[in-house]
């Protein structure tokens, strides 16, 4: 059974034209309706078949799937013979998706909110339209599953009592270098998105700041050419020509040494020339002094000597996130 696209001006919020069901294993099982509200649902990061019946069971109840490409998703539906109409929720149309959803909730509707893989809001859109519906008063059910954060971890070999999301790195190298910096200075394995065509970049900059720890490159995790890598950061980056670029990546990092606490030159000088390009020596000092370990007098007198060929170098180009 095909799953419909829609508009989410559909005005037949507590409509059942459609038909409650899902089909495992070509079994065909009914679904009650879902309870009206917004369901954050889990989604499969790479095998389908990682679906929760509970998921499953959501995604048949509600009256719409609000998701970032319908393409991907009616994979999902289409799997599990699930009819729900799917209607687009993406960065780009999310201003205006989002007051019709909250006419629908507002209708009594139940409403999917799905990302193209894994877990909804992380690293993915949904923030702004959960605190609206919260502050509407509506009631927001998650339905939880999998995560590629957590899968990561899980499979790293690294200590996961404490650990840090850090999301996709900043695209632009000095950017890049600084929010190194600083995650550096943070007692917690690190788990880092990064994209194919600049993970060996990532690679080679972690390896300038964090380069004596161990890691993990985790490649198209459940998928059928799932590949997890495991080293010490500087020999991961030395062999990164030669890494398969290909699919997603998630860079698992374990926490610093004991003994770790000051931070290396270069890591130091791509931190300040990074804050330099954003602001005073003041404030630059200020920052790297706070993350870096080392003496202020030493610091400042490094960011005096950076200073001019940093505004130089980074005249008409501010190093900011893309």
């Amino acid at each position: 059974m095909r799953a419909k696209a829609s508009s989410l001006h559909s005005s037949n919020a507590t409509a059942g034209a459609v038909d409650r069901t899902f089909s495992i294993a070509g079994q065909v099982l009914s679904a009650p309706r879902a309870a009206a509200g917004l369901h954050l649902v889990a989604t499969p990061i790479g095998n389908l078949a990682d679906i929760t019946l509970r998921a499953l069971e959501t995604l048949a109840g509600v009256d719409v799937i609000a998701c970032e490409d319908t393409r991907i998703t009616r994979r999902l539906t289409e799997r599990y013979a699930i009819s729900a109409e799917l209607a687009p929720y993406h960065e780009h149309n999310a201003a205006q998706a989002r007051p019709k959803i909250l006419a629908r909730l507002a209708q009594g509707a139940s409403i999917a909110l799905v990302s193209d893989a894994g877990t909804p809001l992380i690293s993915d859109p949904g923030f702004k339209l959960v605190r609206e519906v919260c502050a509407a008063g509506h009631k927001v059910i998650a339905v939880p599953g999998p995560s590629s954060v957590l899968t990561a971890l899980s499979v790293a070999a690294l200590p996961t009592d404490r650990f840090f999301f850090e999301g996709f790195l900043p695209a632009k190298e000095h950017a890049r270098r600084a929010r190194l910096g600083e995650l550096a200075r943070i007692d917690a394995t690190l788990v880092m998105f990064e994209s194919g065509n600049r993970v060996q970049d990532s690679l080679r900059d972690l390896a300038a700041i964090m380069g004596g720890r161990d890691a993990a490159i985790c490649r198209e995790l459940t998928k059928l050419h799932e590949e997890i890598t495991r080293g010490p950061v500087s020999e991961l980056a030395a062999a990164a020509d030669a890494l398969e670029t290909r699919g997603e990546f998630v860079l698992v990092v374990g926490p610093p040494p004991d003994d770790a606490g000051v931070m290396e030159q270069d890591a130091l000088d791509d931190l300040l020339r990074a804050q330099l390009a954003r602001g005073s020596v003041k404030d630059a000092v200020a920052h790297a002094v706070e993350l870096s370990g080392r003496p202020r007098r030493e610091v400042y007198a490094r960011a005096l000597e950076l200073a001019k060929g940093t505004v130089n170098r980074t005249t008409g180009d501010d190093d900011g996130e893309d």
